[in-house]
This record gives C-alpha cells, sequence and structure tokens, in this order.
C-alpha cells in the first residue's frame, strides 16, 4: 500500500538547503516557473538578497530558465515556492550552479542529462554566469 508520504518523498526526494543562496534561487526558480520570467516576487526577493546589484543575478536567471526551456527535450519539474523540499530537477540546477566554476565538464553532463539533449553549451555558459554573479554577490552556490 503507498501512503501519502511515500508519494510525496517520491515526487520531492530532496531536502532544501538552509543555504541561503541555494534557497533565493530556487524561490526564484519556482516563482518564474509558476507566473513568468518577469515575477515581481522574484525580482523583489533579489532585491532583498541583493540590493543595488540585483539586476545581473536576476536577469541572468531570467535567461537560464528561458534557455532551458527552449532548449529542453523534457519537462523540468518545480515545485511550489512554499515546498520545504525539492524535486530532483531542482537538486539537479543547484548541483549545475554549485559545480560549474570548478568543474564545468561535471556540471555539463548533468545539465545534459536534465534537458535530454547531447550538446548545452549556451545553457552552460549562462549558468556559469549565473554562479558566478552569486559568488560575487557573497551568496555562492556551492555543490
Amino acid at each position: 500500500m503507498t501512503t501519502t508520504t511515500d508519494t510525496l518523498a517520491a515526487a520531492l526526494p530532496v531536502k532544501q538547503s538552509d543555504d541561503p543562496g541555494a534557497r533565493l534561487l530556487i524561490f526564484g526558480m519556482r516563482q518564474m516557473g509558476a507566473h513568468g520570467l518577469g515575477d515581481a516576487c522574484a525580482a523583489h526577493a533579489f532585491v532583498m538578497a541583493f540590493g543595488k546589484d540585483f539586476r545581473r543575478p536576476l536577469i541572468l536567471l531570467r535567461a537560464l530558465m528561458q534557455e532551458m526551456s527552449e532548449s529542453s527535450e523534457r519537462p523540468i519539474q518545480i515545485a511550489p515556492w512554499c515546498c520545504p523540499r525539492m524535486t530532483a530537477n531542482e537538486a539537479t540546477v543547484l548541483a549545475v550552479l554549485g559545480r560549474v566554476r570548478g568543474n564545468r565538464e561535471a556540471a555539463a553532463l548533468l545539465l545534459s542529462d536534465l534537458l535530454g539533449v547531447r550538446e548545452a553549451e549556451g545553457v552552460l555558459a549562462t549558468a556559469h554566469a549565473l554562479s558566478q554573479a552569486f559568488a560575487d554577490l557573497a551568496l555562492p552556490l556551492e555543490p
């Protein structure tokens, strides 16, 4: 017999990180995924986290979301903003962003697997720029 807890654990297998950068990124992804790239709540969260320097990471997250959406051969599952757990796809995006600055090859493999494509260099370049923006603004995304 399958319980609700088993079903929830299968849909949201990863506990969300306590890291503020990762939590901000996941919140932004979820908001933009649900309400569009111009979501005001996501923009507000980036303003509150980064102050006057919010534009670079916000625009790069918008670009990453757009590029992943356009190039993916399969749906990328995201959870509602309030879930304390993550989908496997959300965890993979965090893993890509955490690895791309130090291990580009591993990040490329993870991203290609997530998107279901052989080559994802354009999306990987945007992921690298986004990861660097978070690091430059004192919220590095670690693997």
